[in-house]
């Protein structure tokens, strides 16, 4: 993930595969509704490091640091080997 909004999005899919409503993780996140929703439909400018600590943590996930470069996406993976995008 590399914005804001591919961070939205793939809060918005987790939480929907656990069959959770945003008023639920917004609550046991402490951060309000509107705000979840905003930020899940990339609306949101500055969500803040607490929060989404929050919400992951509602949601089961965590962060995790990954050195750029140290693996391709699929698509420079394709490419690498002549297979095109």
């Amino acid at each position: 993930m590399q914005t804001v909004l591919e961070l939205g999005e793939a809060v918005a899919e987790r939480r929907r595969s656990l069959g959770l409503k945003q008023g639920e993780v917004a609550a046991r996140a402490g951060v309000p509704q509107e705000s979840l929703s905003r930020f899940e439909r990339g609306k949101l400018a500055e969500f803040g490091s607490r929060k989404l600590l929050a919400v992951l943590a509602a949601l089961g996930m965590e962060l995790q640091f990954v050195e750029v470069g140290a693996s391709g996406s699929l698509d420079e993976l394709r490419r690498e080997r002549g297979g095109g995008a």
